[in-house]
């Protein structure tokens, strides 16, 4: 669940603060007095999400295997546009102010900013639609449990980058106009280095040789994609204090009642806005520091219990097994290499025992969490019943006897499959 919420938050996030950039710095006009260009902007949303769902569709079915081939035009044109998006954020107050006298000039900016739209959405959103494929792990049932938390994962991903990006958009009316465009022109530039990096990785060692500082400056920006995404975010702390500023600044000491219900309500709109945004961005600065860093936590196995070894015969009483719990033990073959085995106590009072390594992933081995038997490198979690039996990621079976008190494991079986082992 966790994975599939930062993953698609971090992926969505710059996408949806580009949205409502362009759309808070270039809506002008109300209802019939709107220009006829207003809609574009919604239009170019759509058609970034169609092409999308498209080609992450056609790369999920394998018909595109070399996405280079669609990334590189498409990025390049997106740099291009981010450029020129920027360039108008900049103008955007001449650009709005008395744009009826003018109305190409805000039909250029809402036709610009459609495409710049469509080109950052269809950059953005195929990795993340391909999430849904991580539903369900290979040999799981479409129905359990795990799918629906890393459905509810992505859900919340997405629904927090709507609702992060409408809370920061609260500040275009609390803060001091100037300094909300400020936050805007900056959110776009990260997102046209953000866009760059991506460029100029798909175009090394095919189109650019880049080397020295500027090759480390771009494996800085790839391997730091989150702290991008973050700054992205806390650029918009200029307005929150610009609007804390207005709201403490407004009068409310008046002799007019009404402009003295007025100004009660802007100030508290105002830093109300200012507090929810800045834990919007404390929000996501912890999703995608905290929250990235347990996702990528590598699981530590449990260290080997000791058991008795006596004539060719490993012995390990049911006393020590009776918790239900995964105990591993270590064993050192005739030929040298060192093996691991594991045994647990099943459901209905029967013992799993196998190596601690399986037919396709090695001898990565297995650990518990939240009761369940995990493989360490593909993540697959075990069903306890077929511990003890072949197939998928189970354990590879260990020969073994019982009687009343103890499971005993003859030590040539165990060299028999110290191949396992590396």
């Amino acid at each position: 669940m966790l994975k599939q919420f930062v993953t698609v938050l971090s992926g969505t996030l710059p996408m949806m603060l580009v949205v409502m950039c362009l759309g808070t710095m270039f809506t002008v006009g109300e209802g019939k007095s709107k220009p006829i260009s207003a809609k574009w902007r919604s239009w170019g949303l759509l058609v970034g999400i169609v092409a999308a769902v498209v080609f992450a569709t056609l790369r999920a079915t394998a018909v595109i295997t070399q996405r280079t081939s669609v990334n590189l035009p498409a990025l390049m044109a997106t740099v291009v546009a981010d450029i020129a998006v920027i360039v108008l954020l900049v103008r955007a107050q001449s650009i709005t102010s008395r744009w009826q006298e003018h109305p190409r000039h805000i039909h250029v900016a809402n036709g610009v900013a459609a495409v710049a739209i469509a080109l950052t959405t269809f950059f953005a959103l195929p990795d993340v639609i391909l999430q849904l494929t991580a539903f369900v792990e290979p040999g799981e049932s479409p129905f359990t449990s795990e799918m629906l938390l890393r459905a509810l994962g992505f859900l919340l991903g997405l629904a927090s980058s709507i609702i992060l990006a409408a809370i920061v958009r609260t500040l275009h009316v609390s803060a001091v106009r100037p300094f909300f465009h400020i936050a805007a022109v900056a959110s776009m530039v990260l997102m046209f280095l953000q866009h760059l990096v991506a460029l100029l990785q798909v175009m090394q060692g095919s189109v650019l040789r880049i080397r020295g500082a500027a090759f480390r400056m771009l494996v800085w920006g790839i391997n730091h994609h989150d702290v991008l995404v973050q700054v992205q975010m806390w650029v918009f702390i200029i307005p929150a204090v610009a609007s804390i500023v207005a709201g403490m600044r407004m009068k409310v000491r008046v002799s007019n009642i009404a402009e003295r219900r007025r100004n009660i309500a802007f100030r508290r709109r105002a830093i109300s806005c200012a507090i929810w945004s800045v834990a919007a961005m404390l929000g996501v600065t912890m999703a995608l520091t905290v929250g990235v860093a347990q996702t990528k936590k590598v699981p530590v196995l449990s260290e080997p219990e000791a058991y008795s070894l006596e004539d060719g015969v490993a012995t390990i009483p049911f006393s020590q097994l009776e918790d239900g719990h995964l105990h591993r033990f270590e064993y050192k073959a005739s030929d040298g290499t060192v093996m691991r085995f594991i045994i647990i106590k099943k459901n209905g009072g029967a013992y799993g025992v196998g190596l601690d390594a399986c037919e396709n992933c090695g001898d990565a081995g297995y650990y518990e969490k939240d009761g369940k038997i995990i493989c360490k490198k593909c993540d697959v979690a075990i069903n306890l019943a077929t511990i003890g039996f072949k197939g998928g990621c189970n354990p590879i079976p260990l020969p073994y006897t019982s009687d009343a008190n103890a499971i005993t494991i003859q030590t040539a079986d165990l060299d028999a499959l110290s191949a396992h082992f590396t």
